[in-house]
Parts: structure tokens; sequence; C-alpha cells
């Protein structure tokens, strides 16, 4: 097995796609809005993934953050409202705010299960700051820490309930970032005390199943590497001061923030410390590039990914999506 994530081309897997991802088998896949049109399109999608590996297990990945990241859009599947709104609620019934959360996240898992997809990249943990970029904005779940925790915690029980895995990220935070990673490398010149604030909803989830990392370069742990190349931040924070043991992936080696070769940068990522590449395109040339650039997962990395994987076994939706809504607004409505 390769330690990378891989992209899709389109609504179907191409006979290309077929026998290059049998013979590189990897880690897994992610999808995006090129790769869905439909119900029965998109089950058939991920069907063929896991029959392709013979894994029900199968990490396939979505940004289904409800707000403006999604996926699956209207009118096929239904809008969630932006974190924002929790994190006003919050303000008024913490409580409330809390299972709305957790709710809210159970029913967006409920389409994600019901199409076979099995790892949804959310929550964010990222601590908002006042006049940071908006690329995080409303989707940040507010921007006190123990509160961002509280309601992250909720997010990720309530995606396991419907049989998701969730990812926490930016890790180790991106509230603070004055630019977009998608479009240029952002430099945090925070002090250790202040990024201190950053670190402490992922100390407190530290037992999450997946993480992300951002690519943002820190000063005060590294100044020449962004986090996701950065072996001190990696070990020195994430592993070790953080105390995050669950999987940990690159965000899209694609963005603007990473300079170079698609193929060296996943190897670059992975030799730093990332248990995994992440590498969204479905760009056949680099994804043969990266396949060649990569050795086999590592037994740690292999034993994070079954251990995630199976937090979720067996889980299934409970509840009926049409209550779990109902419920999710009536708790809004507090606000």
């Amino acid at each position: 097995m390769k330690p990378v994530i891989f992209g899709l081309e389109g609504l179907t897997l191409s006979e290309s796609e077929i026998s290059f991802f049998k013979e590189s088998d990897p880690a897994g896949y992610i999808l995006f809005l090129r790769n869905i049109d439909n119900r029965e399109q998109l089950r058939a999608l991920t069907d063929s993934l896991r029959n392709l590996h013979g894994r029900n297990d199968l990490p396939i990945l979505i940004d289904q953050e409800g707000g403006r990241v999604v996926r699956m859009k209207a009118p096929v599947w239904p809008s969630f409202p932006t974190w924002e709104k929790f994190d006003r609620l919050y303000d008024v019934a913490p409580a409330s705010a809390i299972e709305a959360a957790r709710v809210n996240a159970e029913a967006l898992a409920h389409n994600l299960h019901e199409m076979g997809v099995s790892v949804n990249c959310l929550p964010l943990l990222d601590v908002r700051q006042p006049d940071a970029h908006d690329i995080i904005g409303d989707r940040a779940l507010g921007s006190e820490p123990m509160r961002v925790a509280a309601m992250g915690r909720a997010v990720l029980d309530g995606m396991a309930r419907a049989g998701v895995v969730g990812v926490v990220k930016h890790i180790p935070g991106h509230g603070r970032a004055y630019a977009d990673s998608h479009l240029e490398l952002p430099v945090v010149d925070a002090t250790d005390e202040e990024l201190s604030i950053d670190l402490a909803p992922f100390e407190a989830l530290k037992d999450a199943a997946m993480g992300m990392t951002a690519h943002i370069v820190y000063t005060a742990w590294d100044e020449q590497e962004c986090a996701s190349l950065s072996p001190t931040i990696l070990e020195d924070i994430i592993r070790k001061r953080i105390g995050f043991d669950g999987l940990l992936m690159s965000d899209d080696l694609d963005m603007k923030a990473l300079k170079g070769d698609i193929p060296q940068l996943a190897a670059d990522v992975v030799a730093a410390g990332c248990d995994l590449a992440l590498n969204c395109w479905g760009r056949m040339d680099e994804m043969v590039g990266i396949a060649e650039k990569l050795s086999e997962i590592t037994p740690g990395a292999k034993t994070r990914l079954n251990r995630a994987m199976a937090s979720v076994e067996g889980m299934s939706p409970q509840t009926e999506f049409a209550a779990l809504v109902d419920k999710r607004d009536q708790l809004l409505a507090l606000a």
C-alpha cells in the first residue's frame, strides 16, 4: 500500500485509473464536485472503489463541511448551515450549541454513509482570530479554544454515530493566517505563547482518529518550512506537544502554498513525518510520479489507518435524517 490519498478524474473510473489504482494500491481516495452528479452515480462510484481493492474499510474522503464548502450539493442533497451559526448559539446556550453541532454532524454524515463515503474532512479546530484571512471565517467553530474543542468533539461524535470518520484540521492551526494557503504560503509570526491558544483544541482532541496538517510557516517553531514539510513541527509540536497519535495526512499537495514537483512534494511530506500525502486532482501523470517516488506505507502509519477506520466499524445511522434536522433547527432557533 502506498501512503497517499488520490483524487479521481471524473464520474466513473476510467480503464487507466482501474489499472493504475490496482497496481499502486493507494491508502484511500478523495472526492470532489467533478466526481459527483446524482445519488445512483455516486454510490456506484464508491462501490467500484471498494470492489477494486476488496476493502470494505477503504477510506473514501470528502470535504462536506456545510456552508460554503460542500461537494454533494443541493438540490440532490440538502444544504447545511455554516458553523458560525453554532458559535452564535453557544453565546446564549452552550449545551444546546454542543447538541446542535452533534445532531447536525450526524445528519450530514447520514448522507455520506448512504453514498458510501467513509471519511469527512471535518471538524475545523482552527481558532478564529480577528482580521485574519476569511478562508477560515464562518467555517470556524469559534474564537475561544475550549468552545472550539467542545463543539469539535460533538462533531466527531455525531459523524461517528452515522459511521463516518472525522478529520481534525488544520493542525497546528489555520486561524491566524493572513493569506489563503490555496493561493500562497501564509507566514504566521505569532510567539510560542500566542500559538498555545491555537494548539489548545487539538490538545483537547488529541485522541481523534485522523488529522490534517496546515501549509503554513510558523516562525516560532520553524522559520523555513511549513508545518506539512517540517519535521520539527510534525514531531515536536504535533506528535509530542499536542500528543496527537492519529493518522496524520498533509493538506492538498496542489495548493499554491507549496512549490515544486508534486511527486517530490509527496515524498517530502511523508519523509517529514506525515503518514499520508494528499493529492486531490486526479492527474494521471502526477499520480504515477507519486507512486514511483513513495515507498510502502510504514507499519506505524498502517496501524493508525486501520485503527481510524475500525473506530466506526459496524456503525450506521440509527436516527432518521428528518428527525436530526428537525432537532438541529429547533436548537438553532434558540439563538
